[in-house]
C-alpha cells in the first residue's frame, strides 16, 4: 500500500508540477509577486496530497525562535520535504542554493519567485563574494536568509561538516543564526520513491547572538543542529 501511494503521489507532484509549469510560465516571468504566490500555494498543495495520500503530516515547534527582523536560517538537510516546507514557514527569506539549481526547467523558475542568493561552487573565492554581495542586498532590503550549511542532503544520523558559506554570513552580517532541527529524511528519503506515513518534525531552536569567533560559532551551529536532529524519533507508521 505505501509503494502504491507513494506512485500516487509522485505522479500527481510531479504532473501538478508540470501543469502549472506550464499554464503559469507568462506570470513566472512578468510578475514576481503573483510567481510567489502561485509557488506557495502549490507547495501548500504537495503538503495536503502528503497528508491524505501518504498519511504523512509535519509537525513545527520553536516557532517563538522565528525572528522578526532579518535572520540567518541555518537548517539541517535530510529531504526534499524541508526544501518545500521551509518557504511556508520563513516566507519573509531568500535562499542559499547552488546556482545550477535554477537551471533546472519549471523547478527553477519556481524556486527563483521565492527568492534566492545563488551560489557558483565552481567559482572559488569569486562565488563566495558573489554570495556576500546578494546576501547583503537580500538583508537591506528586509529579507532574511535561509540556507543548508551541509550543502547536500544527508541521511538521517549522518554528520557532515558544515560548509563555510554560513560562518561567511554570520560574521559579515552580524545577524544572529537560528538553528533547525529535523527528522524528515525517514519519511522523504534522498532519491527515494517511497514516501512513508507518520509525523515529521522541524524544529527552531534559540538563536546564536552575532559576535562569536568563527570556530566556536561553527562548533555551536553542528552540534545544536546534529544533536537535536538524532534526538527526533524516526519512527514511521
Amino acid at each position: 500500500m505505501t509503494a502504491f501511494r507513494s506512485a500516487l503521489f509522485n505522479g500527481l507532484m510531479m504532473g501538478s508540477l508540470i501543469v502549472a509549469g506550464i499554464l503559469c510560465l507568462p506570470v513566472l516571468v512578468i510578475s514576481r509577486r503573483a510567481a510567489r504566490w502561485i509557488t506557495l500555494t502549490w507547495c501548500r498543495w504537495l503538503f495536503w496530497l502528503l497528508r491524505h495520500l501518504v498519511g504523512l503530516t509535519v509537525e513545527v515547534s520553536g516557532t517563538e525562535h522565528v525572528v522578526d527582523s532579518p535572520a540567518i536560517y541555518a537548517a539541517k538537510h535530510q529531504s526534499a520535504l524541508e526544501t518545500f516546507k521551509l518557504p511556508l514557514l520563513l516566507p519573509q527569506a531568500d535562499i542559499v542554493l547552488k546556482r545550477e539549481l535554477l537551471m533546472i526547467p519549471i523547478v527553477g523558475w519556481f524556486m527563483a519567485s521565492i527568492g534566492t542568493v545563488p551560489v557558483d561552487r565552481g567559482a572559488g573565492a569569486r562565488a563566495l563574494r558573489g554570495m556576500m554581495a546578494r546576501a547583503r542586498a537580500a538583508v537591506e532590503g528586509g529579507r532574511s536568509l535561509l540556507i543548508f550549511p551541509e550543502g547536500t542532503r544527508t541521511a538521517p544520523n549522518t554528520r557532515r561538516h558544515f560548509h563555510p558559506g554560513v560562518a561567511a554570513l554570520y560574521g559579515n552580517l552580524d545577524l544572529p543564526v537560528v538553528p533547525i532541527a529535523l527528522n524528515t529524511g525517514y519519511f522523504w528519503g534522498r532519491r527515494s520513491f517511497q514516501k512513508r506515513p507518520g509525523v515529521a518534525r522541524i524544529v527552531f531552536l534559540p538563536p546564536i547572538a552575532p559576535g562569536l569567533a568563527r570556530r566556536e560559532f561553527m562548533e555551536t551551529l553542528e552540534h545544536r543542529i546534529h544533536d537535536t536532529s538524532e534526538q527526533l524519533p524516526g519512527t514511521t507508521l
